[in-house]
């Protein structure tokens, strides 16, 4: 039945449903993941890194974590082609807000600007939707911590732990059993590597194969963006027993 609702975006079908916006989330199912958690001092966002090929020369910068402004980053699972746009978007946005207002963006209001966008891909003929997820995290003085996941179809919602990407329903079942209101953000971090060690394909967790981002407030109160070392990760990642520790020569 769905052959012949799903050629175009902006056709319902009799059920109801846009093919099409379901198939660009299935397109993000196949990437790879991410994972968001919100702490009581900050907010946690893990990602891995799909190494295609051993040939590929790795990226210097970072694949999946991204700084929008001081205040605001993201993590992104889909088509990264997909993901810049949106991102460039997202940081005209942010800089037009603190040009005019001379103060930083609400967090949510940026999110809901940049799903504005995504959302007229689903509903004007000739476009097709983003395929790309991404989990915001940030800091205003209005909220505090936040951390909200948007689809291709527009929608957002503020989350406390979040999971998208490929095994993302995995992910976010074990999320709901161990997350704990309180949660710390060295615990966050604890709990994201966990969780994201059992629900990755591949069978072994290295730095080279992972991207983490914290946002957290300084001990000056200022919002401070910061991306996990490899060398720390790799020490991280020994220390909550989530691999083993090289081998001595």
């Amino acid at each position: 039945m769905s052959r012949r609702y799903d050629s175009r975006t902006t056709i319902f079908s009799p059920e109801g449903r846009l093919y099409q916006v379901e198939y660009a989330m299935e397109a993000i199912g196949n990437a790879g993941s991410a994972i968001g958690i919100l702490s009581k001092d900050g907010v946690v966002l893990v990602g891995e890194k799909k190494v295609t090929s051993k040939l590929l020369q790795t990226s210097t910068s970072t694949e999946k974590m991204y700084k929008i402004d001081d205040h605001v980053a993201c993590a992104v699972a889909g088509i990264m082609s997909d993901a810049n746009i949106l991102i460039n978007t997202a940081r005209v946005q942010a800089q037009r807000y603190t040009f005019s207002y001379q103060e930083p963006m609400p967090v949510e209001q940026l999110v809901q600007s940049l799903c504005d966008t995504k959302q007229g891909y689903t509903q004007f003929g000739g476009l097709r939707p983003f395929g790309v997820s991404f989990l915001f995290a940030g800091w205003d003085k209005n909220y505090g911590f936040q951390l909200y996941m948007s689809d291709p179809s527009g929608n957002y919602g503020g989350w406390k732990a979040a999971a998208v990407g490929a095994n993302n329903q995995a992910a976010q079942s074990m999320l709901k059993q161990d997350y704990k209101d309180d949660i710390s953000r060295e615990e966050a971090v604890q709990l994201a590597l966990k969780v994201l060690s059992k629900t990755m394909d591949s069978t072994s967790l290295t730095s080279e194969k992972l991207e983490l981002a914290e946002i957290f407030l300084s001990s000056s109160g200022k919002v401070k963006y910061q991306v996990c070392t490899p060398d720390d990760l790799g020490k991280m990642l020994v220390k909550y027993g989530v691999t083993q520790p090289p081998a001595e020569a």
